[in-house]
């Protein structure tokens, strides 16, 4: 076992990917002398060389465009966004092109392509910093999207997911990147696209992903000292969900609260919500809750706290499905 940040174990995750396969490539901008601005691919340019590891062009349609190709000759690239808001320039070669050449040709010309995108809030970024894009590519079918919440996770993940044959978005909770956490690098890893239960509890689901994890987390501990048992779900994939996971906790405990960073209108919640009232409404003893983003663009840095999904936002939702 290793304690590592989230920034330092991605990097040893695609140091390992980088060795296990002499196709595998890194590109994109700042990524080689720099290490890329949270310094993820520190120290890899110097070891694998400038032309596994490629300081590309600020040229987002380009950097995917480029990776398609080189994923129709046999490679797998592994490239960054710099910035969630910095995808969209890159979001038709995404949309139109990357998540369909796999399942129009039947499979014969597969697109292991991995967009590593670093999102979410709670760094104090400017405007195009702090975006959660999730939703646009969890509807895109064709593409897989993951996204870690912890050290051992970001590890064995970004490995997974260069290791896959279909395009992966691989989203990196940015505010997440320095928190240390164990890493087991001997470890057998859970299935790329499986939930995980972290805390388990009997009163209600708190079901999360990427940089909310830790903040459900937080307000369980502190339910816990009030007497509410709370369970966490960690989805760790969104596209596809892992639904047995999922329904098998709310099942249990027969409350639930969504929470997440995006926008809550038409965000990963309401899909998660919906589902989990068809398929649980004669089990659950009330609505689920959602607790995420407004509908307004993302806030200036200094209002952000305003805007984030708190521990108290989480607990009165928790009250709210309780009937207190």
């Amino acid at each position: 076992m290793e304690k590592l940040t989230m920034a330092k174990a991605l990097n040893k995750g695609l140091r390992r990917a980088l060795q296990a396969d002499p196709k595998v490539l890194l590109a994109g901008e700042d990524i080689g002398k720099l290490g890329g601005v949270f310094r993820v691919t520190e120290g890899l340019q110097a070891e694998f060389g400038d032309n596994r590891v490629i300081d590309s062009p600020l040229a987002e349609s380009g950097i995917v465009g480029t990776a398609i190709g080189l994923a129709m000759r046999g490679y797998r690239s592994i490239v960054e966004m710099q910035f969630d808001g910095f995808v969209f320039p890159a979001f038709s070669q995404i949309v139109s092109q990357l998540s369909r050449f796999h399942g129009r040709t039947g499979g014969r010309v597969p697109m292991p392509v991995v967009v590593r995108i670093p999102f979410g809030g709670g760094i104090g970024s400017i405007e195009h910093h702090s975006e959660s894009p999730e939703a646009y590519f969890a509807h895109t079918p064709g593409l897989k999207v993951v996204t870690p919440s912890n050290p051992n996770d970001a590890y064995w993940m970004i490995q997974q997911s260069a290791q896959s044959d279909d395009p992966v978005i691989f989203l990196e909770p940015k505010r997440r990147y320095q928190a240390k956490g164990e890493v087991d690098v001997t470890s057998r890893p859970a299935p790329l696209h499986s939930a995980a239960i972290t805390r388990y509890g009997t009163d209600a689901t708190l079901i999360a992903y990427g940089p909310t994890v830790s903040t459900c987390l937080e307000a369980a501990d502190i339910a816990a000292e009030e007497g509410t048992s709370l369970e966490v779900v960690d989805l760790r994939t969104l596209s596809p969900i892992d639904w047995v996971t999922l329904m098998n906790s709310v099942s249990r405990t027969k409350r639930a609260v969504v929470v997440h960073e995006a926008p809550v209108s038409l965000g990963m919640g309401s899909e998660i919500a919906a589902r989990l009232h068809q398929e649980l409404f004669y089990v659950m003893e009330s609505p689920v809750q959602r607790v995420a983003g407004y509908d307004m663009p993302y806030p200036p840095a200094r209002i952000e706290q305003h805007y984030l999904p708190t521990v108290d936002r989480i607990l009165d939702a928790v009250d709210q499905s309780l009937g207190y």
